[in-house]
């Protein structure tokens, strides 16, 4: 993958140590049997999956609110590095045909995971084209939401 450097002022980071292997955290990324199991952060829930594993693929998920209000996502897969690297963006649509973005505004996703001792060094990045998105995105809950989602996969991972 082309390196990038993460800006501040545009990103988040959520970095963190976990302790399953990085092929577990791998498969809960990559698998929307598992994907469904913690993608949404409680008491949300994840209600659908489809991945298509490769780059111009398909990355969509419908999150279920706690009262029952659906809200699909619909996004492209940029990058796949198997085992260590998943990069989409809601900017684009499978095939990479441009869209608008359901949530208001469109993001990239990267996710990088290597081997850390007995356990994985995890690192989500969001990107976003600027820093009104960045603050909605963080004002919306992105470290608490994606760490709490953090710790469902795996929760996932230990009981696979």
């Amino acid at each position: 993958m082309t390196a990038y450097t993460t800006n501040p002022e545009l990103d988040l980071v959520l970095e963190r140590t976990v302790d399953v292997a990085p092929e577990l955290v791998w498969k809960c990324w990559t698998t929307p049997e598992l994907i469904v199991r913690w993608f949404a952060p409680k008491p949300w829930s994840t209600s659908s999956c489809e991945i298509d594993l490769q780059p111009g693929g398909r990355f969509h998920t419908v999150m279920r609110s706690p009262e029952g209000e659906e809200f699909p996502s619909d996004g492209c897969i940029l990058v796949v590095e198997e085992g260590s690297t998943l990069v989409f963006t809601s900017a684009l649509g499978p095939g990479f045909r441009p869209q608008v973005a359901e949530d208001g505004f469109p993001f990239t996703a990267v996710v990088r995971i290597a081997p850390d001792g007995a356990g994985t060094r995890y690192t989500a990045t969001a990107i976003h084209a600027d820093a009104s998105a960045r603050k909605q995105h963080e004002d919306m809950g992105f470290t608490e939401g994606w760490g709490a989602a953090l710790d469902q996969l795996v929760d996932v991972a230990k009981s696979l």
